[in-house]
């Protein structure tokens, strides 16, 4: 009988594509120790001794190999690293946001200048844009109509988005893919920066009227009060005073 090992609170279970300690089947395994020596070719039973014996699992890491390969090692501590890698990776993984937009082969102009309008506003946000054109009963078969309405747009939006997937029939539905280019979401970025450099500009210019000296009012050679009076004396003195 193979001996078990006590479980502790600490113990994960091993997921499904996992063969650890009890659950391996093999009659003999070729055993890997927890310092990664060859141990050789071991009963399965001796290789659960062995493990044990240092208070870790054994895990089968090769089942094809002939006899399977099996290691020594902490399990939980392994399973742990290796979900801290996966979510590191998750982490640095690029996310792809893809936007849709449906259009009928015969839509109106105002109506598609408005999806025209999302197409533009996904792009700039550096997001793919599914476009798909919806056919229906007779316009099957049609599907020119449905490409040269995807083209068309493609070309009007070439400034901002590149064709990443040209158009394609998918079932009932025509659909093309639209990427941002590196010019994306430039204007709009340029156009946010200008009211920030203006209120920069406006708390500049406080600042400045802030600190400047209060303008002194400009000083005459007299008041009019003593122009005034200088004046009556003249006229009082008449021709004497003059004299």
């Amino acid at each position: 009988m193979r001996p078990r090992r006590r479980p502790g609170p600490d113990r994960l279970p091993p997921p499904p594509q996992d063969r650890v300690n009890d659950s391996i089947r093999a009659s003999q395994v070729r055993l890997i120790g927890e310092g990664g020596q060859q141990l050789g070719i071991k009963s399965t039973r001796e290789a659960l001794e062995y493990a044990f014996s240092k208070n870790l699992d054994l895990v089968e890491v090769a089942a094809q190999a002939d006899p399977p390969v099996a290691k020594v090692m902490d399990y939980g501590k392994h399973r742990y690293e290796q979900e801290q890698k996966a979510k590191l990776a998750r982490k640095h993984q690029t996310q792809i946001n893809v936007k849709e937009i449906k259009l009928r082969p015969k839509i109106g102009i105002h109506d598609y200048n408005t999806k025209k309008g999302h197409v533009e506003r996904f792009l700039n946000q550096r997001a793919k844009v599914k476009v798909t054109i919806m056919f229906r009963g007779r316009e099957q078969t049609h599907p020119e109509r449905g490409r040269d309405l995807l083209m068309r747009l493609a070309d009007e939006l070439k400034e901002i988005g590149q064709v990443e997937s040209p158009p394609l029939q998918d079932g009932r539905n025509m659909v093309m893919v639209l990427g941002p280019t590196k010019n994306a979401g430039v204007k709009r970025d340029a156009e946010n920066e200008i009211p920030q450099r203006s209120e920069e500009a406006v708390q500049g210019d406080g600042e400045r009227n802030d600190l400047a000296p209060p303008r002194q009012p400009d000083v005459a050679s007299g008041s009019p009060r003593e122009e005034e009076a200088g004046e009556t004396e003249a006229r009082t003195a008449g021709p004497a005073g003059r004299a």
